[in-house]
């Protein structure tokens, strides 16, 4: 598990009884570009991905924003409702930077095999 609050990664956990770390990390949790589990208090939870984050000063005004699977509706989650954050997800785009599809791209070009400026299958 990521100790730094600025990498979050799939395996991560968060939770509200740190909510000094839990604020802090709110920023990368919107920029994880995979699936999210927010655990409410109460013990609910809810999977998806995490395209808004509304901060405030603490978790009480701050919100989360969630594409749900199979929901067609966006669901804002208040952070008082929060228990937990586990970061449950793959990255999709996890190495798939610019400058690895380049070196991969140079690579087989140099190799004599097809070169191809398609992209990659996100699976």
């Amino acid at each position: 598990m990521s100790t730094d609050t600025t990498a979050i990664q799939e395996g991560d956990a968060l939770s509200a009884s740190d909510p000094a770390r839990l604020l802090a990390s709110l920023d990368a949790i919107r920029d994880f570009r995979g699936d999210v589990t927010l655990v409410l208090h109460g013990g609910a939870t809810v999977e998806g991905f995490v395209f808004d984050v509304i901060v405030g000063s603490d978790l009480g005004s701050c919100a989360l924003r969630l594409l749900v699977p199979g929901d067609a509706t966006r669901r804002t989650v208040a952070g008082r409702e929060i228990a937990a954050i586990r970061i449950t997800g793959r990255d999709a785009a996890a190495g798939k930077t610019w400058e690895n599809w380049v070196r991969r791209y140079a690579e087989k070009r140099l190799a004599g095999e097809r070169a191809s400026i398609e992209s990659e299958t996100l699976d």
